[in-house]
Formats: C-alpha cells, sequence, structure tokens
C-alpha cells in the first residue's frame, strides 16, 4: 500500500492551503525583527544616543530572548496546538515592532526588544512542526525551503521599503508602518489555519486516509525515544545544535548588519542602500529552492548543508580581503555569501523529523533552533562591536567566516544514515552510528 502512496500525489491543496499561511507568518515575524538593523543605520542610534557597544547588544538582545523560550514554545505546540499561540503571537510581536519607533531611551528598548523575542520565540518552532504534521519524508525539504524563504524575500522587499519609508517619514514611523500588517494577519491566521489533516473540511477522507498511511510508514522504522531528556542527549541533536549555533552567528550577524557595512564601505544613501542590500536575498531565493530541490530528489540533506556554506565562507573572506579597495567587487561576493549562507535551511531542517519519533521532534527541533538562537545573538552582538569599534567590517568578515568553518567542519563530522537505511537504528543516545 505504502509502494502506491509513494506515487500517488497526495492532497495537493496542501501546498495552497498551509504553506501561504506558514510562509506570510514567518515572514511577517521575521519583517519585525530584522528591520533594526536599518533603523540603527537611520538615526535610531543617533536619536537615541546609542553608544556603538550598546547598538550591537540591543541588535542581539532579541535572540537571547528567541533561546531562552524557543522549547518551551515548541514543546506547547507539538502537545496543543499552533494556531491559538501564533494568533496571539502575531498581535502581541505588531504592537511591540510598532512600539520599537515610539520608545524615547535606551532602557525602554532593551525590553521591548527582549520582550519581541519572548513573543516571537514560538515562531520557527510552531512553523517546523506544522511542516512535519502536514507534510512526507520525500515533500520535506521543498516545505522547509518554502518557509524559509519568507526570510530572505521579507528581507529583499523590506530593504527598499524600509529605505523609502524612512526617507519619506523617519526611522520611528518606519517601525510603526510594518508593525500593521502582522496585526490584520492574525484575523487571516485564525480563520484559515487548521492544525492537523484530520480537521480539515477541504481534505477528503481517503486523501487524510492517505497520508496518515504515509505518516505511520515513516514513523514505523524510528527507533523509540521515551522522553525529550533523551532526544536532547543524542549525538545527531547536539551536532544539529552545535551546527546552527556556528552557522546563524554568520547570517545574523550578515542579515542584522549589511545595511550599516554597505553604507561603512560606500558614501551612497539609505534608499540606495536599501537597493543594494536587497541583492543578496533575491539570489538566496534561488539558492534556497534549489537545494532542496536537489535534497528532495537525492534524499541527501548532509551535501546541501555543507557545500553552500563553504561557498559562504569563502566568499565572506574574499570580501574582507579586497575590503573598500574594490567596492563592487567585495559586495558582489557579499551577495554570493548571502545567498550561500541561506541556501542549507531546505534540507537541514528535514534531518530531525527523519531521525526522530513524533513525540520529541518537535521539542528537538526546537532545542536545535534555540541553540541557533544563540549563535544568532553572538553574532548580532559581536559583527555590531566590532564594526563599531574598528570602524570597518573587516574583522567581522573574518569572525563571520571563522563561524562558518566551525559549522563546516561538524557538519562533515556528523554521520547521517544513507537513503534508503532506517534514519533511526543508528540513533544511539550519545553514539554515532
Amino acid at each position: 500500500m505504502f509502494d502506491k502512496l509513494a506515487i500517488k500525489q497526495l492532497a495537493p491543496a496542501r501546498w495552497t492551503r498551509i504553506i501561504p499561511l506558514v510562509f506570510i507568518s514567518y515572514s511577517l515575524a521575521f519583517l519585525d525583527r530584522a528591520n533594526y538593523g536599518f533603523g540603527a543605520a537611520a538615526g535610531l542610534a543617533k536619536d537615541l544616543n546609542i553608544t556603538p557597544t550598546s547598538s550591537s547588544l540591543l541588535g542581539g538582545v532579541f535572540f537571547l530572548a528567541y533561546f531562552f523560550f524557543q522549547i518551551p514554545g515548541g514543546i506547547y505546540v507539538e502537545k496543543r496546538n499552533a494556531k491559538v499561540i501564533m494568533f496571539w503571537s502575531l498581535i502581541l510581536w505588531s504592537c511591540l515592532a510598532a512600539a520599537t519607533g515610539l520608545v524615547s531611551d535606551i532602557s525602554t528598548l532593551y525590553v521591548v526588544r527582549f520582550m519581541l523575542g519572548v513573543v516571537e520565540s514560538v515562531v520557527m518552532p510552531a512553523m517546523l512542526i506544522i511542516i512535519s504534521h502536514w507534510f512526507t519524508k520525500k515533500e520535506r525539504s521543498k516545505a522547509n525551503a518554502l518557509l524559509v524563504l519568507g526570510n530572505p524575500v521579507t528581507i529583499l522587499w523590506m530593504s527598499v521599503v524600509s529605505g523609502y519609508l524612512i526617507d519619506a517619514y523617519g526611522w520611528r514611523q518606519m517601525f510603526v508602518i510594518e508593525a500593521i500588517p502582522s496585526l490584520i494577519w492574525a484575523v487571516v491566521w485564525w480563520v484559515m489555519f487548521v492544525d492537523h489533516p484530520k480537521d480539515a473540511k477541504w481534505l477528503t477522507a481517503d486523501e487524510k486516509k492517505d497520508l496518515e498511511a504515509v505518516f505511520v510508514e515513516e514513523q514505523k522504522d524510528l527507533k523509540p525515544v521515551k522522553n525529550y531528556s533523551e532526544a536532547f542527549r543524542s549525538s545527531k541533536v547536539i551536532s544539529l545544535s552545535l551546527i546552527h549555533f556556528s552557522w546563524n552567528i554568520g547570517v545574523y550577524g550578515f542579515i542584522m548588519w549589511l545595511p550599516s557595512i554597505i553604507k561603512s564601505l560606500s558614501t551612497i544613501g539609505i534608499v540606495a542602500t536599501g537597493w543594494l542590500a536587497a541583492v543578496p536575498y533575491a539570489l538566496a531565493v534561488a539558492a534556497l529552492i534549489g537545494t532542496s530541490y536537489f535534497s528532495d530528489k537525492t534524499q541527501n540533506r548532509k551535501a546541501f548543508v555543507f557545500i553552500p556554506l563553504i561557498i559562504g565562507t569563502v566568499s565572506l573572506f574574499g570580501s574582507y580581503l579586497i575590503g573598500s579597495s574594490n567596492f563592487w567587487l567585495s559586495y558582489f561576493l557579499l551577495v554570493i555569501a548571502g545567498a550561500a549562507m541561506y541556501a542549507p535551511y531546505g534540507p537541514f531542517f528535514a534531518i530531525i523529523p527523519e531521525v526522530l519519533p513524533r513525540n520529541v521532534a518537535g521539542g528537538a527541533l526546537a532545542f536545535i533552533n534555540s541553540f541557533g538562537a544563540l549563535g544568532s545573538f553572538v553574532g548580532a552582538y559581536i559583527v555590531g562591536y566590532l564594526n563599531g569599534a574598528t570602524g570597518s567590517p573587516s574583522a567581522s568578515f573574518v569572525f563571520m567566516a571563522g563561524a562558518l568553518v566551525v559549522a563546516i567542519l561538524l557538519t562533515l563530522n556528523m554521520k547521517v544514515s544513507p537513503s534508503g537505511e532506517p534514519a533511526a537504528a543508528s540513533l544511539a543516545v550519545g553514539k554515532q552510528p
């Protein structure tokens, strides 16, 4: 029966009903966290008398909250539901994002940024758990990629729009205006989202039955894992957590401070900076789709993680060597680096549901993503600090490239079960196969 289902197109409506909901929700979350980089480049620090050190800490404090609250959020979503918690998260983070544009002192800004991290901490684990509930192993890298596309696509248009909004209205109004869509989307989410296929009125009884049969079959070969403690001690979970930590140092150091880096390497205005900051994310869209397609096609996850990271590392180091002596060549390498750092997300997040059973996969995804958030904090803080302390992005380029090298070495050292073998057959706690 499973062989027949494998060649049958399973419930195609899932792609038009679920993916747009998770894509837009994640996109809006990313908009309301990443636009801080534009505010910092456009006068926020000057108006609030924020030092370079404080500015870098403000850029990273969001991720510190994200780190602490990821696991509780992921476990809640797995055991309860995503619909309610995402509805309230959308409302609360839109209010906090708007509050960023209303603050008058740095102390309040610290509180707002930290609370924004708390409220948004549930988003990524919730989205990944939703995908694991709705899409099969052969579809998961593609589905993850379509989710994570919300990241570069959002920064792509946000970089341009934010530049124009700041130019027309100022950085304060930019934060308020860009917070409004999340408030509206909360209503759409509540009306449209369904947690599980069995509750979807737009699926036929046969489609629900076929999907459930595939999910049950996929779980059969997975070694039972009793609880979250056992899952968190798994060698693969630990490896993936450390990889995500190191990798996100480079990714979020890049995301948060790219506008400032571009301005430091040139004399262009904020609107032109916005256009140039958007380009890496346009290329990242193609890179994400390409790696996810071939990862699903070959069922090879590992190669499609470390190869793009190698390209990103070489590009960042090349941009460091060139520096401001040739702006356009240095910028071109930054474009390649940004796209390459995004490319592995689809294959990377497809690994855990393939090696852990459902009772712990949600918590494990949150655990891994919490380490990614900690890496994001380190990247956003140290890159901002180095840029401010040295007056040049050179040191931060070396730092981001070094973090990516660590992620590459960890990925190469991680053993993933070959395609066609039971993925969890080798999931011995604390022991590589």
